[in-house]
């Protein structure tokens, strides 16, 4: 079986991060952009990043950068639905999307997701605490491409909780265990790269 096409979600503000570009924010030496492409790219078949403004920035990288499709900031949402649309023009069925603010993501993400499927093909990341309490993390997920027009739909009304899009469709959840670290931390503050890198 093909392996799905992928999109790193890299259009944020990074207001909490100090503003710039999070992507290019250095973890051990490498840009987080760098470490999130490490993880996904053995696992997924063509790649993406999901990023607004001047493109170039990221031509180190040698991946197709696409835009929201929405002026302003739409959120996470918008770059989903972008990445369902790259996806579709090259006629494939589904897309997983993840943040470049995750660098610890697990190896067996995309496989994990597709096992994990719910009744319309959607799977979202999940992670289970000590106390076994659950934590979705919807920005880690597997779209299909057949929910775009809904996306779009829900984005167009107000929406921008992806979350609360990705319940509406009852998703399955691939659930990874969150000892010694949540695979799954996202790193939006100066605080929270310091305490990243020392988990290196």
């Amino acid at each position: 079986m093909t392996a799905p096409a992928a999109v790193i979600l890299a259009g944020g503000l990074s207001t909490r991060m100090g503003g710039g570009n999070k992507a290019l924010r250095l973890l051990g030496g490498e840009t987080l952009l760098a470490r999130v492409i490490s993880r996904l790219q053995p696992q997924c078949g063509a790649l993406a990043i999901n990023a607004n403004g001047d493109p170039e920035q990221f031509e180190d990288y040698e991946l197709p950068v696409i835009a929201d499709g929405f002026s302003g900031y739409a959120g996470p949402m918008a770059g989903v639905l972008a990445g369902m649309d790259w996806a579709a023009a090259q006629g494939l069925a589904e897309v997983v999307s993840v943040s470049v603010d995750t660098p610890f993501l697990p190896h067996d993400l995309v496989h994990r997701l597709i096992e994990a499927r719910g009744r319309s093909g959607l799977a979202v990341a999940a992670s289970a605490g000590r106390n076994g309490v659950l934590r979705d993390h919807p920005t880690c997920s597997l779209w299909p491409v057949a929910l775009r027009g809904d996306l779009r739909a829900a984005l167009e009304s107000g929406l921008h909780r992806i979350g609360q899009f990705a319940a509406a469709y009852d998703p399955g959840r691939a659930v990874f265990d969150s000892n010694p670290r949540d695979p799954f931390m996202n790193l939006n503050t100066p605080e929270d790269l310091s305490d990243a890198a020392r988990l290196l």
